[in-house]
């Protein structure tokens, strides 16, 4: 084996620096360094403490509050919950005082059908009837079209009725929901029906009899309104004012069925046009067309009658303006409903002379349409929808 020999000094010199202890400057500065960042981050963590607490205190603060407003709120919730007790009991005590001065007042007059004067009155109608009308007015307008149409909301049942006094000034809005019921809402103005949909805004009628169908008016002060009893119908003629039924008649026309092929609820139209009150009526002796009577809004005796050209099926509603029936038709399956027949009493309007007036495509078909001649517009009731529809019109003799 050869003999080991020690390296030469100069290849250990690199390692010998290495291993040599770094000098004090450099560990003075290295000290400083780590005392600086040691220093910036107790700093922060000072920072990060504080915050820490004042949203600790803001939390605290901020849950307080709303426990706070959590018991106002209850004390509110309970105040109110005792003042509508104490509402439900006045309205209860209220109800119980308005039944009593109802007993106290005389029952509605009974309608006591008199075979004879009936037979009478049905016998002077058909002696007059298809006899040429005598007109009361110089009303010769007739409809051309319809200038606009409003939707105004949708309220209550797929089938109803609202309407104005047709006659009167009043504001007031008349609404029948459904086809059988008791009770009419009774609005002060257009404004309070269109912006509430709850009837709380609207005062509540509750009639003698209920309603059938969606034929009813009304006029002057007085809602003219259908009641059936057993096979016979009876126009009521009831007071707005005093709530009290004025007079009652047994309509003179036997073996009615509905007048509209469409609407199956509706067994007589009371209507209203610058003449007077009309019955838009139908019965099985000629079943296939619409009959037409002249009402006295007094007696509710049957002036006149007539036969009219205009089928009953697929009709879906009518009114009467300056003496002409007009009768709007759809189909089973609801679409535009248009005007297709006119029959003018008085004679002065041929049928093919008269404008077959189109309504604009709606939700479904009408359940009834309500001519208004103070206003020249009608109040329609589609599918729960309140539609008031402007019409145009022109005279007679220029259509």
């Amino acid at each position: 084996m050869g003999r080991w020999r020690c390296p030469p000094l100069l290849l250990l010199l690199p390692l010998l620096l290495l291993l040599a202890p770094a000098p004090r400057a450099q560990q003075q500065h290295f000290m400083e360094y780590v005392e600086r960042r040691i220093t910036l981050l107790e700093e922060r963590i000072s920072q990060w403490h504080d915050q820490s607490s004042r949203y600790s205190t803001e939390l605290r603060d901020f849950k307080n509050q709303v426990l706070g407003m959590l018991e106002a709120a209850e004390k509110e919730r309970e105040a109110m919950r005792a003042e509508a007790e104490s509402a439900a009991v006045r309205v209860d005590r209220l109800e119980r005082e308005v039944d009593y001065l109802e007993t106290q007042n005389p029952a509605p007059p009974c309608v006591e059908v008199d075979e004879t004067l009936m037979e009478k009155q049905v016998a002077t109608a058909k002696q007059r009837k298809n006899e040429k009308y005598t007109k009361l007015t110089d009303c010769s307008d007739t409809i051309a079209s319809v200038r606009a149409m409003k939707i105004l909301k949708r309220f209550g049942s797929s089938s109803g009725l609202w309407t104005k006094d047709t006659a009167g000034n009043s504001e007031k809005i008349y609404v029948f929901d459904g086809t059988a019921n008791d009770t009419v809402y009774v609005f002060p103005r257009m404004r309070e029906f269109t912006l509430f949909s709850a009837t709380r805004k609207a005062a509540r009628i509750k009639l003698p009899y209920p309603w059938v169908g969606t034929g009813h008016l009304v006029y002057d002060g007085h809602l003219y309104y259908i009641r059936q009893q057993g096979p016979s119908f009876q126009v009521i003629k009831f007071n707005l004012a005093n709530k009290t039924v004025v007079d009652s008649s047994v309509f003179p026309a036997e073996e009615q069925i509905p007048v509209f092929g469409l609407s199956p609820f509706t067994y007589i139209e009371v209507a209203a046009d610058e003449e007077g009150l009309w019955a838009i009526y139908a019965t099985k002796e000629d079943e296939k067309n619409i009959c037409l009577a002249k009402l006295d809004p007094g007696s509710l005796d049957i002036e006149q009658m007539w036969d009219t050209p205009c089928p009953r099926e697929n009709a879906e509603g009518a009114f009467v303006v300056c003496g002409a029936l007009h009768v709007a038709y759809n189909t089973r399956l609801p679409s535009r409903s248009r005007v297709q027949c006119v029959f003018d009493v008085s004679g002065t309007l041929a049928p093919e002379d008269a404008a077959h007036v189109y309504f604009p495509k709606r939700y479904g078909s009408h359940s009834s349409m309500k001519y208004s001649p103070r206003e020249r517009q009608v109040y329609a009731w589609d599918d729960g929808y309140q539609i008031i529809y402007r019409m145009e019109m022109k005279k007679k003799t220029e259509v």
